[in-house]
């Protein structure tokens, strides 16, 4: 998608307001500009995001799905709609859409992050640490890299899972 176009423009203070935390505020603006411009997927990616803070999943999915009815190709609403999915416990689901932004995108560093934190709470090891070890390569941030290297560190059995308290006899 292009940045250079108003709509982009025009999502820019909810997106601001996210990126500071007040969700709520986000809320309402990215409302209001889709009032004014109901064909708005950046606003519609924002406010996904919105309610993906809020942990409303099936309200952060409707967005993210709005955003690609919108713009097909849009591969943060994929990647967006995919964590939404994942959260409402839909992973097979989540990982339709990974497959779709990496038809697209195939070094996508979001599509690997979801990939692997997906396949990761399957429990698919070898896929979680393929996926994994691919989104590290893409340099993320530090509190993103740290996570991931937790989880990469699990799946190389350096640190024990706790037990599940329903498999104890």
């Amino acid at each position: 998608m292009d940045h250079d176009d108003p709509d982009w423009d025009d999502a820019q203070e909810g997106a601001e307001l996210l990126g500071e935390e007040l969700v709520e505020e986000a809320i309402v603006e990215l409302t209001r500009v889709l009032e004014e411009n109901p064909r708005n997927a950046y606003a519609f990616f924002f406010l996904g995001n919105a309610h993906f803070e809020k942990e409303d999943w099936q309200r952060a999915l409707k967005a993210y799905l709005t955003a690609l009815e919108i713009s097909p190709e849009y591969l943060g609403a994929m990647v967006g709609a995919g964590h939404a999915l994942r959260m409402m416990g839909k992973s097979k689901e989540a990982l339709r859409m990974v497959a779709q932004v990496l038809a697209r995108n195939p070094n996508d560093a979001d599509a690997f992050y979801l990939a692997g934190v997906t396949h990761f709470y399957r429990g698919e090891d070898a896929k979680a640490y393929e996926f994994l070890r691919r989104f590290l390569a893409t340099d993320p941030d530090a509190e993103v890299r740290l996570e991931v290297v937790g989880m990469l560190e699990v799946l190389q059995g350096k640190i024990l899972t706790p037990p599940d308290p329903d498999d104890v006899n």
